[in-house]
């Protein structure tokens, strides 16, 4: 049976928009079994917010006590269907001691194995100082961090004419690219050995930049002392992919660079539900019990299930 470690529902009474599966739990489920599918690991990327371009601002207006009313009550969606859900806790990772204070007091509850945040936050990566703390606190916690590309991801308005489905598909995948890309130059892994990252969408194209990484942060004639003293190539071999980009060749190289240790099975569904066979069948000729004990072990699920 497979663990999917990249899911979203929305939690009953909550109705942002999104696609009819987000408020349909039984009917995920339920797929998902059908297809070997146990448990998944459900969260949103904008709390309480929308998804929906032109909505990007005000995702980032929600105070704490909004967003632990959202994730409380995605948690009691998952206490509902103990053996098939667990959660994510969503926060701003720029919005400082308010919201690491409640993440910190959800993480303490069964339901929560991990943190969703966003990959850029209006505009800016996460290797803003502004996210100092916030991997400080991710490092310390021990849990695992979803790096979910934003409702609108950099370069949002520069496609947006193009329409909705290449925001979602094009813009936020390079998005995860560029901006799990930033902390890894900017050292966020050297300074905090126990981070771990998952990169959704497959890591976009992560798995083939290591060489133009080390090649971006290499030293440059009168800038020596700039350069850093380890290879991003390095760091980059830390991060976690999931598995939602259906594209064989693009696992492959993942399975290539970062090894099947730090794969894991993940969909994206809801709301891509209509790819959830595809996004299966991708992984059929890896054995689903390997995926399964990677989650079991990057989310403590053996001791917190």
């Amino acid at each position: 049976m497979l663990i999917d470690v990249h899911g979203h529902l929305a939690p009953p009474g909550e109705r942002a928009g999104g696609p009819p599966g987000l408020h349909d739990p039984e009917a995920m489920i339920e797929a998902k079994l059908a297809l070997g599918v146990e448990m998944t690991i459900i969260g949103s990327p904008v709390g309480a917010g929308s998804m929906l371009p032109g909505t990007g601002a005000a995702n980032y207006q929600q105070d704490a006590a909004t967003v632990r009313a959202h994730n409380e009550a995605l948690a009691e969606l998952a206490r509902r269907h103990p053996a098939h859900l667990r959660c994510y806790a969503y926060l701003d990772p720029f919005a400082g001691e308010a919201m690491l204070g409640q993440a910190a007091e959800l993480l303490a509850e069964p339901e929560f194995v991990g943190l969703i945040v966003n990959t850029s936050v209006e505009g800016r990566f996460l290797s803003s100082p502004r996210a100092d703390d916030f991997f400080a606190f991710a490092a310390e916690a021990g849990v695992p961090v979803l790096l979910h590309p934003p409702a609108e991801p950099v370069g949002t308005d520069a496609v947006l004419d193009l329409g909705p489905g290449v925001v979602e598909h094009l813009a936020r995948l390079n998005d995860v690219t560029m901006g799990v890309a930033a902390l890894v130059c900017a050292g966020r892994l050297e300074r905090h050995p126990g981070l771990q990252l998952i990169a959704p969408g497959g890591g976009g194209a992560l798995g083939m930049l290591a060489e133009k990484l080390d090649l971006a942060m290499a030293p440059r004639p009168g800038r020596e002392e700039q350069a850093p003293r380890w290879l991003p190539s390095r760091s980059l071999r830390r991060v976690l992919v999931d598995t939602s980009c259906p594209n064989r060749a693009q696992l492959r190289a993942n399975l290539d660079f970062f090894g099947a240790d730090q794969v894991l099975f993940g969909t994206d569904a809801p709301p891509l539900m209509g790819e959830l066979e595809r996004m299966v069948g991708l992984v059929s000729d890896l054995e689903a019990g390997a995926l399964a004990a990677n989650a079991e072990r990057v989310f403590g699920l053996g001791v917190r299930a």
